[in-house]
């Protein structure tokens, strides 16, 4: 058998170190060029990235804010873009290194290669560690500051009270029209919403008018301009003005809109406010809808007694006349004045929309124009046979009925400013009775609760209910929301865009 020598491969000795080493272009053991070359020079080996604490957005340059996880793909890519001098060689791998999570620190572990020498590929590992400074982005910024918005939208409304924001107040928090505000203030006579860009305010002013008759005007005011690149800085403001009349509200109009509206009566009854007004003919049940491109063409619909006006009767005797509309059937219902009950026989015959909600000894709100100081000209404009004596509007229920009972519901507000001012009590005291007023409301129609959304109380504790008198025995219940209207309320921890108000 013949031997055969493996072959040996020939060594060099390295130029620097003299240690013995395959040949390789450079003559030098991989030490020896890694302590001559350096391939990470050029690449800092500590950064800094901004991150905000609000919205923890991280800064990704030059003026963007990017959402980013701890670890993710997204944070690493945005950390590789901040170190420079990575064009000049090739990044192999990059990864995480663990880290606390609030040491804000990050460490990414890179490896790279380069060419150092003529067909001499050097590659190398080394640690990049970012400092996580704090930062506030431009949007959080705004929302801190005071007055610092891009477009404002005001509502506002004609009228003495707040039934109609009340219920407006409601509609945004079900359809979470608020969510793009950076600021809700209350001011006199209405509400201002503060946005951050103009898109979102024009979708506020869809929405209201989507929900009620408005009308509304924009301006614009010039904050600063560049002359060299040709931009302008502007704050946009909306007027929103809704139509100023309100459910149980009579209005009044001239024969001419009359007729237009299928020979209604010029006197009419409000009945529900929605994208459009209902109104009712309380003489013949006969119902038209009002919408505001009719109402603000026009402008001579004017209401012409409100809820302040309205005055208590007792209810002597209802004859049904056999027509009905829904949940109205028409009737003559005679009736007494409070003031007069037990002192005379003053009663006054009137037709009313109310036949099948009235019966003998019930108690009934209304309008009494005999007594009435009315000042409209549509209503002075109209004949003697047009106007009733009384109106009646909707049936009344003994205070002491309501107090009786605890609500079990309770409602959300919107988290408003109340600006420098505060109101004064006189004025808290208003708001207050017309917060009531709307919460008689939503238990009296259940077709105005359909479009709110009302929650469980679970913090009501039933008072217990005292012994009654054979006369209270008589009266009806006041109304109650059913409990399977309501909604169980679910809160997520950190929510603060509403308040809840509990129903006493």
């Amino acid at each position: 058998m013949e031997y055969i020598p493996e072959p040996r491969q020939q060594l060099i000795l390295c130029c620097e170190c003299g240690t013995a080493i395959p040949p390789n272009p450079a003559n030098m053991c991989v030490n020896c060029v890694r302590s001559i070359v350096d391939i990470t020079e050029g690449i800092p080996k500590q950064a800094t990235v901004h991150w905000c604490k609000n919205c923890e957005r991280y800064l990704q340059p030059p003026a963007s804010w990017v959402g980013c996880d701890l670890e993710s793909r997204e944070l690493l890519a945005l950390c590789l873009k901040k170190l420079r001098g990575l064009t000049k060689v090739r990044l192999i791998d990059a990864g995480f290194v663990w880290t606390e999570p609030h040491s804000r620190r990050i460490k990414i572990k890179l490896t790279i290669q380069k060419e150092v020498f003529t067909a001499t590929i050097l590659q190398q590992t080394f640690e990049v560690e970012y400092v996580v400074s704090s930062m506030m982005c431009p949007d959080c910024t705004k929302i801190m500051a005071q007055n610092t918005w891009k477009a404002m939208v005001q509502v506002r409304q004609k009228v003495d009270h707040q039934r109609t924001f009340f219920y407006l107040e409601q509609l945004i928090l079900k359809h979470n029209a608020h969510q793009e505000t950076i600021n809700i203030k209350e001011v006199k006579g209405g509400i201002d919403f503060h946005f951050a860009q103009r898109s979102h305010a024009i979708k506020m002013v869809e929405f209201l008018a989507s929900m009620v008759p408005t009308r509304s005007k924009s301006s614009e005011q010039l904050i600063s301009s560049d002359t060299h690149t040709s931009t302008s800085n502007y704050k946009f403001t909306y007027a929103v003005e809704l139509i100023p009349v309100c459910k149980d509200d009579l209005v009044s109009m001239p024969k001419k809109t009359a007729n237009a509206l299928g020979q209604i009566s010029p006197l009419v009854l409000c009945t529900r406010v929605g994208n459009a007004v209902h109104v009712i003919d309380f003489k013949t049940l006969q119902v038209a809808e009002i919408t505001g491109l009719v109402y603000w063409r026009q402008e001579d619909i004017t209401p012409v007694c409100s809820m302040r006006d309205l005055k208590e009767f007792y209810v002597v005797d209802v004859e049904l006349l056999g027509q009905q509309f829904g949940r109205y059937a028409l009737a003559d219902i005679t009736i007494q004045r409070m003031a007069d009950v037990g002192r005379n026989d003053n009663v006054i015959i009137v037709r009313s929309h109310l036949g099948n909600l009235l019966n003998f000894g019930d108690t009934v709100l209304g309008y009494d124009l005999l007594t009435a100081n009315i000042n409209n000209a549509n209503f002075e404009r109209l004949s003697s046979d047009d106007i009733p004596s009384v109106v009646l509007v909707k049936k009344s229920y003994p205070e002491r009925r309501r107090k009786r009972k605890q609500r079990n519901w309770r409602l959300k507000t919107l988290n408003k400013d109340e600006g420098d001012l505060a109101p004064k009590k006189l004025e808290q005291d208003k708001m207050e009775a017309d917060f009531e007023t709307f919460l008689r409301d939503l238990e009296e129609d259940p077709e105005l609760r359909q479009s709110i959304n009302l929650y469980k109380d679970s913090s009501v504790v039933r008072r217990p209910v005292p012994d009654m008198d054979d006369d209270d025995d008589e009266d009806e219940e006041a109304p109650e929301v059913p409990l399977e209207e309501l909604l169980e309320d679910l809160t997520i921890g950190g929510g603060d865009d509403y308040d809840d108000v509990d129903m006493a």
